[in-house]
């Protein structure tokens, strides 16, 4: 009986969830001339939204394992859809549809108390929309300011602009270092 009421009880209790959109995060910091820290990121989360968990969506490669498994053991999950590589094109994992239905998901069954969508995309501005029309709290995380979506300013939510807090958030280069 008790291991059934911690049970329950984790299941009714209610999670603030980043969702991590890998594509634009890691294209969007680089447009502005830096790279991620992924331990530093998942404690700034931790510390600054209250972040339960967090979420990287992203395409799957076979020659990435080491770095999905680093991924991991930083405290983060990861959703993978699979890719597709047209002739003589780079692959693509497009996310957008994944990461929006997972959000919806947590949100009917009644995992979320809050949620973090770290992106700039105008995509999913539709699921902002959703969110704040059902009265659940969002905040909008852009890796840059240059590329975030018109479409997202216009819901009004809080948006954070990682730029700004690039010096607690970059990769250190022993050049970085004092």
């Amino acid at each position: 009986m008790r291991c059934f009421i911690l049970w329950y009880t984790r299941l009714m209790q209610k999670k603030v969830i980043a969702y991590i959109d890998a594509s634009n995060l890691k294209f969007g910091v680089a447009q502005s001339g830096w790279e991620i820290d992924h331990v530093s990121f998942r404690s700034w989360l931790r510390d600054k939204f209250g972040v339960d968990e967090a979420i990287f969506f992203m395409g799957h490669l076979p020659e990435q394992e080491q770095y999905y498994a680093t991924l991991k053991s930083q405290g983060y999950d990861i959703f993978f859809k699979p890719t597709v590589t047209a002739r003589g094109k780079k692959t693509k994992g497009n996310v957008d549809g994944e990461l929006i239905l997972h959000i919806a998901r947590n949100f009917y069954e009644s995992e979320l108390s809050k949620a973090v969508l770290v992106s700039g995309d105008g995509d999913y501005h539709c699921i902002v929309e959703f969110l704040k029309e059902k009265g659940l709290p969002v905040q909008v995380i852009s890796p840059n300011k240059k590329y975030l979506s018109f479409l997202l300013k216009r819901t009004n939510v809080p948006i954070i602009i990682l730029d700004e807090f690039i010096e607690k958030l970059k990769m250190k280069r022993p050049s970085d270092m004092p």
